[in-house]
């Protein structure tokens, strides 16, 4: 039964190549490895050690190696620093970081949790609890990103019952038994009362996650997408769904804050944005609503000597020799520009300290970053603009305007254009 249901799931969502398998060698997911590695698909084993549990995480961190290397699994294991934060949601955090660096380590778009039809009850539940919307009534997605979960239709008591058949040894994490952690208070504590009043208290909180899902699936086919045009009410639905889209643990309270962020900085001209966890924040505008994530800067240089092409990390730099003028000039936002210069030899980068400019009409230099605040362009976005530099002189920056130093005097020489590939 459980064979299948994992088979028919990966049919269902057209599924190929090497799954990756979060195997903390408990009941699930030693279940579900020993399903897919039995019925010959090709997977990875990766484990990491969260360093809470001493040598009993050491331990299992072991069995875990044995049981792949017994089975000819491909296995990889990190282990935690010390210094991260012994949390719930900490380790939530570092454990889908975790994940997604294997995905990219074994080349892998497909990753399996091992979730199941009990974690998805006590998890609708605790989101009761914690004042969810409808949204996080959904419970947990069968797919989201590359994160798959093929057993939310398996309980819990079926999924012992294959290893008791299979003569399989899970790990028996303790910390599972400790109800300091909310989740399990809910399971050990709370469940059990609420099955005096249904026994099938489970099944009933199965159903009302799907009636969430279906529920969901309607009222986005009608609500629109533009998060500064919409209502109030229809502003927090869309912050829901992007909190849930990643994962992120949210109340009533931390709604309206970002409601409230987006109604007092939606006509802004330069922007804001709000944290909704490390490294990610909400920015908004008079223009635009957009999600930005951490980069890292991009320090590259490409030297300019010849006409032709140039790739530029995800874009295609072109100059080229021309000597007639268009007919009607283009505009910044095209990203093309007309230019008269004798000599090419230029550099294609991002910006640096010290950068200066001469901008058109203005009748001397600039420094760029006073230039980027008057052209209101949001702190996020000025490390992308690319530009065309002689030394620290900014002589274009491509989309928002030219320098005087290659001005067209007489006739144009040159036409430079950026685009993205």
């Amino acid at each position: 039964m459980i064979i299948e249901t994992v088979k028919d799931f990966i049919k269902k969502n057209n599924l190929s190549g090497t799954f990756i398998v979060a195997f903390s060698g408990g009941y699930d997911s030693m279940c579900l490895l020993d399903i897919l590695n039995k019925s010959g698909y090709d997977i990875a084993a990766v484990h990491l050690n969260h360093n809470w549990r001493g040598k009993e995480s050491l331990e299992d961190a072991q069995n875990c190696l044995e049981f792949a290397k017994k089975n000819n699994i491909k296995f990889y294991m990190e282990t935690l620093d010390d210094t991260v934060e012994k949390t719930e949601t900490a380790a939530r955090e570092v454990r889908y970081e975790f994940l997604k660096r294997c995905a990219e380590k074994f080349n892998s778009n497909v990753v399996f949790t091992a979730h199941n039809f009990d974690d998805n009850a006590e998890t609708v539940l605790y989101r009761i609890i914690k004042g969810t919307g409808t949204i996080g009534l959904q419970g947990i997605a069968e797919h989201r990103d590359i994160f798959y979960r093929p057993l939310l239709k398996v309980t819990r008591e079926e999924i012992e019952k294959y290893c008791r058949e299979n003569d399989l040894t899970p790990n028996i994490d303790s910390s599972n038994y400790n109800t300091n952690y909310k989740r399990n208070f809910i399971r050990h504590k709370i469940l059990p009362i609420l099955k005096e009043i249904n026994p099938k208290v489970t099944e009933a909180l199965n159903t009302l996650s799907q009636i969430a899902h279906d529920d969901n699936i309607l009222i986005n086919n009608y609500l629109t997408s533009d998060i500064l045009k919409a209502s109030e009410i229809e502003q927090k639905r869309i912050i829901y769904r992007i909190l849930n889209q990643y994962n992120l643990d949210y109340d009533r309270k931390k709604i309206d804050n970002i409601q409230k962020f987006i109604s007092e900085n939606k006509n802004s001209k330069s922007g804001k944005k709000i944290s909704l966890t490390n490294g990610l924040w909400l920015f908004v505008s008079g223009k635009k609503a957009e999600i930005i994530e951490a980069k890292e800067k991009n320090f590259q240089e490409i030297e300019i000597t010849n006409t032709g092409n140039y790739d530029f990390g995800k874009y295609i730099f072109s100059i080229n020799e021309t000597n007639e003028y268009p007919k009607i000039f283009p505009k910044d936002s095209e990203f093309k520009a007309y230019i008269e210069t004798k000599n090419i030899n230029f550099k294609l980068r991002h910006r640096k300290d010290g950068d200066i400019i001469f901008p058109l009409g203005a009748g001397g230099s600039q420094k760029l970053k006073k230039y980027l605040n008057e052209k209101k362009i949001p702190q996020h976005e000025k490390d992308e603009i690319v530009l065309l530099c002689s030394g620290n002189e900014v002589l274009w920056a491509a989309g928002l305007g030219l320098s005087g130093k290659i001005k067209v005097v007489n006739k144009p020489t040159h036409v430079v254009t950026l685009k993205k590939r």
